[in-house]
């Protein structure tokens, strides 16, 4: 694999009070001392990786609310990229935010500083709805937050919006989707709430006024409709942006690109041989902060970046999966037939060799990448044999 740049991940664990009673993420109270001590952790781990010399060109700082620690100890973050990490000019530095957790001051000062992108939590333009949902944030609060950004001269500006959620209907939905598509904003994330094991939400699953899964179904078909016509395009299952307004980070992911992860909980995919590894910290910042090598904490997951990998994170993406990189033309048969089988029940389309999912087939997508995979794997068997 070739050696080409990496995006890094930095996970800032903090939050300002408890989770929000749907999360999973790994994250803990915010405290100052903390949050000096993990600082200095990540800009210690960035200079002592053990992977070589590598060149970034995205920086994510996701979370956890990464706000919180403020602009003294984000720009001494970037500075340490930047040292060890080689950024050129026009690196994509995204920070995610929560509306509380911003001020114009704070925001004109990364932007200064080399930030890029602020990725804002809204998740509703609904009070009652974020309410439910355990937000601290209002919708006014929200709007603020991202006319704030524009005004620090931020271009990108990416807004969360969940759907299927407590109380949410049809018109609450349409108006959660002009609230955001008023605000100045050219990246939107919208995405179906999962119930994740051990959250509080998944031991009260009964009292909640959640759809099934047919009104979820028509919550994203219709959130994806009034996006496209707002002109925000689908480019990834739960991602729609302007043009030009797409996470280069992000992408990153689903293309199976090389990148690194640091702080607990951080994954990382990285070359290593003819395909890759991937790592993870676990989930323990006291390990992490105290340990004399956090590197010697990681986990090995395993080989990573093989074709039912890279078929499995394409189809994820409009622009799909092109069967002609295939290493043999039987598994591309293979892969392009199920295709064709699909695509008579509206669940892919296939252009030349690339195959990509239809918004039915994206609702369906884990039962229509199984059927695609199980293809591929034939194929490619019958490849290894020979």
């Amino acid at each position: 694999m070739d050696r080409q740049p990496i995006g890094l991940y930095l996970h800032i664990p903090f939050c300002r009070r408890g989770k929000c009673p749907y999360c999973d993420f790994y994250s803990l109270p915010f405290g100052e001392d903390l949050a000096d001590a993990y600082t200095a952790a990540l800009i210690e781990a960035m200079a002592t990786q053990p992977f070589g010399p590598m060149q970034a060109d995205t920086v994510y700082f996701g979370g956890g609310t990464p706000s919180l620690l403020g602009a003294r100890r984000l720009d001494a973050l970037l500075e340490a990229a930047v040292r060890f990490f080689a950024l050129p000019r026009d690196c994509e530095v995204t920070l995610e935010a929560n509306p509380e957790s911003v001020t114009l001051e704070l925001l004109q000062s990364l932007k200064t500083g080399g930030f890029t992108r602020v990725s804002v939590g809204v998740q509703s333009g609904v009070d009652s709805e974020l309410t439910a949902l355990g937000r601290p944030h209002t919708a006014r609060q929200a709007r603020q937050a991202i006319e704030w950004a524009h005004r620090a001269g931020f271009e990108h500006i990416s807004a969360d919006l969940m759907l299927a959620i407590p109380g949410q209907g049809e018109e609450s939905l349409r108006q959660s989707v002009s609230f955001l598509t008023s605000l100045p904003v050219d990246h939107i994330s919208a995405y179906l709430l999962k119930i994740e094991e051990g959250t509080p939400f998944a031991q009260k699953r009964r009292d909640l006024s959640l759809p099934d899964e047919d009104a979820a179904a028509d919550c994203y078909l219709l959130c994806s409709r009034l996006l496209e016509e707002a002109g925000f395009p689908r480019y990834e299952i739960s991602n729609f942006a302007k043009p030009g307004g797409q996470c280069r980070h992000n992408l990153k992911y689903w293309r199976c690109q090389p990148y690194l992860g640091l702080g607990p909980a951080a994954h990382s995919y990285l070359p290593q041989g003819a395909k890759g590894r991937r790592y993870a910290f676990p989930r323990d910042l006291k390990a992490f902060l105290t340990a004399e090598n956090p590197f010697a904490l990681l986990e090995d997951q395993g080989e990573g970046g093989g074709w039912e990998e890279r078929l499995m994170l394409a189809l994820r993406l409009e622009e799909g999966f092109d069967a002609k990189t295939l290493p043999d033309p039987s598994a591309r048969r293979a892969l392009l037939c199920k295709a064709k089988e699909l695509a008579t029940r509206n669940l892919c389309q296939i252009r030349g060799e690339v195959i990509s999912l239809t918004g039915e087939g994206m609702l369906l997508s884990n039962s229509v990448t199984v059927a695609l995979l199980e293809a591929l794997e034939s194929g490619l068997e019958n490849y290894r044999r020979q």
